[in-house]
């Protein structure tokens, strides 16, 4: 079976040194695990992915977690060696390592660099070294810019850093200082999100004790309008909700996901999708391991999307970007008309003045972006 169209791989390292009060990804504490056995394992699933398909030059790679630059210099290097052997990776692609502020050493900087990994993804959150505390991020504001610094001395451009809005507590003036502060480091890319409380978090149990004291609804949509406009007067690009770049330096990865393109997923609780099938492999580090070394892929679901599903995918996922849905591509890909197959929602958006037509795609207006899930939420049961 010939995978053409997978152009890209996300491989999930689940090891954190602290467990941040928000985060529901698949994460342990790194102590007392088996880290190594875990990298063997997962270089394993990927030998085995690849030889069970035929596929061109992957153009990216993300490895996030969790946090992958928690892992020792000897296994850094171990992963990044057997990641190059194993994936066959275009040199001039996207190579994407997540970290977290304080945990690069200039060694492991060097490492990355020897492997041609060429961008970094620090989750920053908030320059508030008081806020960082009641969130349970461990760095401090000092820990972004000596990384930052020793990142670029290592001979990294391509850095983005994410951050939160709508923290616990959190004033539009805080958030605005820092805003400032990241985008006086002039980078080429940020991420920011509203705050989702999600099931199994601390701040969900705190929440459900009626102990968590949020921002209104009006407070947070304030701090994304200054979030748009600010990143706007500074010359960053938004081409996606959450998302801004200057020119050339949108993240190539996630726009595979925005794009509804395939992608292998490896990695403890990863996600593929691959020849139309989304698969999420087994979460529990213990089983995933125990799975491949008994020679199976640790594939503990798989769903064959209908056509109808993968056009509403095309639609909630591609009306994230701001270039939207083009709908030329969209008839070709599922040969049909995408204005009669989603004639109603599109009509009921305009008309909200939440969805726009312009230069032949379907896109979310400013307003549509402040209530992006309503409009996405109209494109569903087809």
């Amino acid at each position: 079976m010939i995978l053409k169209l997978v152009k890209s791989a996300y491989i999930h390292i689940p090891f954190c040194e602290h467990i941040c009060y928000y985060c529901d990804f698949n994460k342990v504490f790194l102590k007392g695990q088996p880290v190594d056995e875990y990298i063997d394992q997962l270089l394993h699933e990927m030998e085995l992915t690849i030889s069970r398909n035929a596929t061109e030059q992957l153009e990216t790679i993300f490895v996030g977690g969790g946090t992958p630059t928690v892992l020792n210099e000897s296994q850094l290097d171990k992963l990044c060696k057997g990641i190059r052997n194993i994936l066959p990776y275009n040199s001039e692609g996207e190579f994407t390592f997540e970290a977290n502020p304080g945990d690069l050493s200039r060694e492991k900087l060097n490492i990355l660099k020897d492997y041609d990994v060429n961008r970094l993804s620090f989750g920053v959150q908030s320059f508030n070294d008081e806020l960082l505390k009641k969130i349970g991020r461990a760095h401090t504001e000092k820990d972004v810019y000596t990384t930052i610094e020793r990142s670029h001395q290592a001979g990294f451009e391509n850095i983005s850093i994410d951050l939160i809005y709508s923290l616990p507590q959190q004033t539009e003036k805080d958030f605005i200082d820092t805003l400032s502060k990241a985008l006086n480091l002039n980078l080429p890319h940020y991420s920011s999100y509203s705050l989702i409380v999600e099931p199994k978090t601390v701040f969900y149990n705190l929440m459900q004790k009626g102990k968590l004291h949020l921002p209104s609804v009006e407070l947070e949509a304030n701090m994304y309008s200054v979030l748009i406009d600010s990143m706007e007067k500074h010359g960053y690009h938004q081409y996606e909700i959450s998302n801004f770049s200057k020119e050339n330096y949108e993240s190539k990865h996630n726009l595979v996901y925005w794009n509804n393109e395939e992608y292998f997923g490896f990695g403890a609780g990863a996600h593929g999708y691959v020849n139309g099938v989304r698969q999420s492999n087994i979460g529990p580090i213990k089983k995933y391991i125990e799975k491949l070394q008994a020679g199976h892929l640790p594939i503990l679901e798989s769903n064959v999307l209908t056509k109808n599903e993968m056009m509403e995918e095309q639609m909630f996922l591609g009306l994230r970007k701001n270039d939207g849905v083009n709908i030329e591509q969209f008839n070709q890909k599922f040969k049909v008309n995408m204005l009669d197959v989603f004639k109603e929602p599109i009509e009921q958006m305009t008309h909200k003045q939440l969805l726009q037509i312009s230069e032949g795609s379907v896109q979310l207006t400013r307003e549509g972006r402040f209530l992006g899930n309503e409009v996405f939420q109209a494109f569903l049961g087809l």
